[in-house]
């Protein structure tokens, strides 16, 4: 879960402030939780060891809802996922670790630039990889937050790390949502993917050393069937009059049948053959459109938001010096004012229609949930948003 820097600093301090150890009801459900967790096979040792400064933490939960991924449009998430400094630290990893990242890219067959891309995006390469307890965070979120049994889920798991001596109480600290280390895992993540790569007994991401961080990143990629030498996405170019309602993920097919309606490569060239491909508009018909592939989903196991896949694929390309995204970025995406989107995805959740949180991002969910209402209206299914579709749902 990428964090910058001004959001960190903010977080630390939420961190810091005085622990609330007066919320009775914390205090009552932490007690529940803690029988259910030795119920699990948690011991007392554990428990007591976790939970012996936790507390509630309030701004927790109200950083919770604050994601960079629907809080930034597009062409701003990606101004930031490769900034020029992101970049520039990404090329020094790469330089620095280059012995490192070719042992983990030949063992794992994931390319060491997306693997620096997370990293980069994760932690700023380590810079920032969290203060705060993860038991004091996933309990606060447990008790008090919008997935409460994922992450009660989440807590159990990292009793299960302390208790099996990966770690101590104290190493165990990362972000306000309890992501971990130089690449941010989730506890039960690294339960599935942790690697010892170092060979030193312990598959430590939470070192300085990024080893077995990196090394576990890799491996998730490679377990969720990442294909190497094969792109997340390719930029294309669509033909004039282009029907939008073709696109999406639920859309994909073979490179000659997308020729055939038109598309090509954004440099005018013909599709190359990776396989089936469905076409994203992130930013409306307007803005760039991705042909995405295997590995676009593969890069969703780590982030479901489409904008977090599209800015690490966009700085490994760059930092693999191809990046540069050809398509301009519209100030209104699907012609539409940021107002507007809000407004059409409300009416759309006032009907029973999800469209996701009302930010004005019309991502796939939004998408889904406009084909839903033409469905129910018998009308024709375009999944596209316009002021006509918001007119309609006065």
């Amino acid at each position: 879960m990428p964090f910058t820097r001004r959001t960190f600093l903010a977080i630390a301090t939420a961190f810091t402030a005085t622990p609330t150890f007066g919320n009775t009801g914390y205090t009552a459900w932490l007690a529940g939780f803690q029988k259910r967790a030795a119920r699990s096979g948690i011991s007392q040792k554990t428990l007591s060891t976790a939970f012996a400064k936790a507390s509630f933490l309030p701004k927790v939960v109200a950083s919770d809802s604050k994601q960079a991924e629907v809080a930034k449009s597009l062409q701003q998430y990606l101004s930031s996922a490769a900034s020029p400094q992101r970049v520039s630290g990404g090329r020094k990893a790469l330089k620095r670790y280059k012995s490192l990242l070719g042992n983990i890219e030949r063992k794992y067959g994931v390319e060491k630039e997306v693997v620096v891309a997370i990293w980069g995006m994760e932690s700023a390469y380590g810079g920032f990889r969290g203060s705060a307890s993860v038991f004091a965070t996933l309990s606060t979120l447990a008790y008090q937050g919008r997935r409460r049994e994922l992450f009660e889920a989440e807590l159990l798991a990292a009793l299960k790390i302390l208790q099996s001596g990966q770690a101590s109480a104290a190493q165990m600290k990362g972000s306000y949502a309890g992501a971990m280390g130089h690449t941010q895992f989730m506890p039960s993540t690294y339960l599935r993917h942790a690697q010892d790569f170092d060979k030193n007994g312990r598959a430590n991401i939470w070192s300085d050393d990024p080893t077995d961080a990196l090394a576990s990143t890799a491996a998730l990629l490679k377990a969720e069937g990442w294909k190497k030498g094969q792109p997340w996405a390719l930029e294309v170019r669509l033909p004039d009059g282009f029907n939008p309602a073709l696109t999406g993920r639920i859309y994909p097919r073979k490179a000659r049948e997308w020729m055939k309606l038109g598309l090509r490569a954004a440099n005018g060239n013909s599709l190359p053959n990776h396989g089936n491909g469905a076409v994203i508009l992130p930013a409306g018909p307007e803005g760039p459109a991705f042909m995405i592939y295997k590995n676009f989903h593969v890069l969703k196991k780590y982030n479901y938001a489409d904008s977090y896949v599209i800015g690490v694929g966009h700085l490994s390309d760059t930092l693999a010096g191809h990046g540069k995204i050809r398509s301009g970025f519209p100030k209104n995406p699907w012609g539409m004012t940021n107002a507007e989107r809000r407004t059409l995805q409300q009416r759309l959740n006032a009907r029973g229609f999800a469209a996701g949180n009302p930010d004005g991002v019309i991502g796939e969910k939004g998408r889904a949930a406009i084909r839903a209402y033409e469905q129910s209206k018998g009308l024709a299914l375009t999944g596209t948003p316009s002021k006509a579709l918001l007119n309609s749902l006065k």
